[in-house]
């Protein structure tokens, strides 16, 4: 059976790709700490699982240290020229997007067929994680397609990786800390902690107060932390499952589901997500750094009201 273990070792696979191009580049001032960064990092995703939660987290720790010390070094220059690259777009065309839409193409049909796809009486798929691992075969069969198409050196994937991995530095690790800050906040018990300071000032008892406190909750708790994923264990147990599921009888599923789209719109207004909203504009040398924020706060908003809204209408619906 394909297990969630498969996308641990692709993506280690890919960190140890990019060390490996980092220590080998003669030409960067910041190979060795680049390559012990992205090392440390592969190792997390290839043998983590593997490995007692202490030896995980002094392996976070050294990332952390070789972060601090060495100071992450920057994107190489690009190999190609600006006009290389607009004749070879000009070329391709719209078929450009080919690769791109096989991801979404291939999770949507793995996501579909794999669970009744079996070897013998076992899953060929872990039936808990299909959407993942859809999305982990997905990419492979992207980069296949990618390949076929462009025909570049075979070098030419984890090269680039290295470069945008570089460039994006250490925020790349973000989403995947401040998750698992979030469940280690859930353990804690901060969520009723939060409830409780939440109801000392706002009066929940009407479903529409429970459901606009959740939502809103979502999004300034992930503005705060920078990711909803951090933000979706605290809420919902200090506020979603309690109150909307068990006091006023809502449906769990609609109740995680716009919850997390809530949390979104708070990823859209905070430089907290700093791989969403600061690294591209950097990438983008835009004078202002949070320019990108201040353009979708008006979006985070609108949306944010209208989670409110869909969730009312839908998650007392049995």
């Amino acid at each position: 059976m394909i297990t969630l273990e498969f996308v641990y070792v692709l993506m280690g696979l890919m960190f140890a790709g990019i060390a490996i191009v980092n220590l080998r580049d003669r030409s960067s001032a910041k190979r060795y700490v680049n390559g012990a960064f992205w090392a440390l990092y592969a190792i997390t995703f290839l043998v983590g699982t593997h490995l007692p939660n202490l030896v995980n987290g002094l392996l976070v720790i050294a990332m952390v240290v070789v972060m601090a010390i060495g100071k992450l070094g920057g994107a190489p220059a690009e190999e190609t020229t600006r006009e290389e690259r607009e004749v070879s777009a000009a070329r391709w065309g719209n078929r450009l997007f080919v690769p791109a839409l096989a991801i979404p193409a291939v999770t949507l049909l793995g996501t579909l067929t794999f669970k009744y796809l079996h070897v013998g009486a076992t899953p060929l798929v872990d039936p808990k994680q299909i959407t993942i691992i859809s999305l982990g075969i997905a990419t492979v069969v992207a980069l296949v397609v990618g390949m076929l198409m462009l025909r570049p050196p075979p070098s030419a994937p984890i090269v680039e990786t290295r470069r945008l991995m570089d460039a994006v530095s250490w925020a790349a690790v973000l989403p995947q800390m401040l998750a698992a800050l979030g469940t280690i906040f859930a353990l804690a018990g901060v969520g009723p902690i939060v409830a409780g300071i939440i109801q000392r000032w706002i009066p929940l008892d009407t479903a529409f107060a429970v459901v606009a406190t959740y939502a809103i909750g979502m999004a300034l708790f992930t503005i705060i932390m920078g990711n909803a994923f951090a933000a979706f264990p605290v809420m919902t147990a200090g506020i979603g499952l309690p109150l909307i599921v068990q006091r006023f009888g809502g449906d769990v599923i609609v109740m995680a589901a716009v919850g997390m789209v809530s949390g979104f719109c708070g990823t859209l207004m905070t430089p907290m997500a700093a791989n969403f909203n600061i690294v591209p504009a950097a990438l983008l040398d835009l004078p202002d750094q949070n320019a990108v924020i201040k353009v979708q706060i008006p979006t985070g908003i609108l949306l944010l009201a209208a989670n409110v809204l869909i969730m009312y209408l839908f998650v007392f619906r049995a």
